[in-house]
């Protein structure tokens, strides 16, 4: 069973709306709501709305006991301004679905007519509509979700465009395919003075110029060895805006990233002992925040030959290029309690990257991603 030319443009256009449309991490109402109104008519024989925020899970059940087959996707979009020129931009300054979201959700939207077209012989497939992927909370807060009990797959799927791949071409591998990383906010506190003055007080301006770069000398190695770290400083400020004020406070924000869980402790623990030093060092007291904390994901063994073998069936090119990568992933959560898996989907080798204010999801890919789900769902569940 395959999409109709008529499904394809129906879904096409189900994507521009989302693109139109596009709502930040955690604040996906709208956006749950069209998904929602559009798995309507293609009769999941369960629906849970409101998951872990916005989230919404369908289900499609066989009539014979067997797994359960997760398949995520994503609802939310990024606070960056699109430039975009098409007819389906962005309508809502500053926001825009600018990592293709909005086309991972038409793939599910597809796969859901094609079941309910086609039950499952056996066990559940469930199309999970995951809320606040970007900031890292949205998974955690789906798994916190007592409601979360009654799905409890057995296997889990997800898959990303991927700019830079040839329009199509699939790139995967067992092990880790994205980092772990996670967000630290310091704040540094001395004493302003007056700017003719500045040995009446305590400025942070030494300990900011000192951290940037020795934050950024924690990293270590490339994603080929197993101790790779990286700091990236995103952000600095240091008192208000004016010349009358030597500064008494500051914030520095970095993004810290391993290949793996397992080392992040010690990054951590390097940045904090580094920025306590350092704070000591110039009389400042100092505090750190912990923000947008993201998993490694990890591609099961299993699962990554089940994907590996519908790929074959259906006469798809795949390889490991370009993994594992760098960007995180909050997929690597249902890892922890399923043969999880993500494919990674080619949109183009001088496609915009993600996150650049004119990329745009490639309609081309909606159909190759239903094909590819539908036909791990088959392989697993008849």
């Amino acid at each position: 069973m395959t999409l109709t030319n008529s499904d394809v443009a129906d879904l096409t256009a189900f994507r521009r709306d989302l693109h139109r449309h596009p709502e930040i991490s955690g604040k996906e109402a709208e956006t749950a709501r069209r998904v929602t109104a559009a798995l309507g008519p293609h009769a999941p024989d369960h629906l849970l709305t409101g998951l872990g925020g916005h989230g919404i899970a369908a289900t499609y059940a066989g009539a014979e006991p067997g797994p359960t087959v997760l398949f995520r996707c994503e609802l939310d979009a990024l606070p960056i301004a699109e430039t975009g020129t098409a007819p389906h931009r962005s309508n809502v300054p500053g926001n825009g679905h600018l990592c293709g979201h909005d086309g991972h959700m038409a793939i599910l939207a597809g796969l859901a007519r094609l079941l309910s077209r086609a039950r499952p012989e056996r066990g559940r497939a469930v199309l999970l509509f995951q809320p606040a992927e970007e900031t890292g909370a949205g998974a955690a807060a789906v798994l916190a979700d007592p409601r979360f009990d009654t799905v409890s797959p057995d296997y889990a799927f997800s898959l990303h465009n991927f700019p830079g791949l040839p329009l199509g071409h699939v790139s995967l591998i067992p092990g880790p395919v994205t980092c772990a990383s996670r967000g630290m906010e310091i704040t540094l506190t001395g004493r302003s003075a007056h700017a003719s003055q500045p040995e009446t007080g305590t400025s942070p301006m030494a300990a900011l110029a000192r951290l940037m770069p020795d934050l950024t000398a924690l990293s270590h190695g490339t994603l080929d060895e197993a101790e790779f770290t990286l700091a990236t400083v995103t952000h600095a400020r240091m008192g208000p805006p004016a010349f009358g004020i030597a500064p008494g406070d500051a914030t520095l924000h970095a993004t810290l990233r391993t290949l793996t869980d397992d080392r992040m402790a010690a990054l951590v623990n390097a940045a904090e002992t580094l920025v306590s030093e350092t704070a000591a060092a110039h009389d400042l007291s100092a505090g750190i925040a912990w923000h947008d904390i993201f998993a490694h994901s990890e591609n099961h063994p299993e699962a990554t030959r089940i994907i590996e073998t519908a790929l074959d069936a259906l006469g798809l090119a795949h390889d490991g290029r370009g993994l594992p990568m760098r960007p995180s992933e909050d997929f690597g959560r249902f890892g922890h309690s399923a043969r999880a898996a993500m494919l990674f989907l080619g949109a183009g080798q001088d496609h915009p990257a993600l996150h650049n204010p004119d990329y745009d999801y490639p309609d081309d890919l909606i159909p190759s991603g239903v094909r590819i789900f539908h036909r791990i769902t088959r392989d697993l569940l008849g």
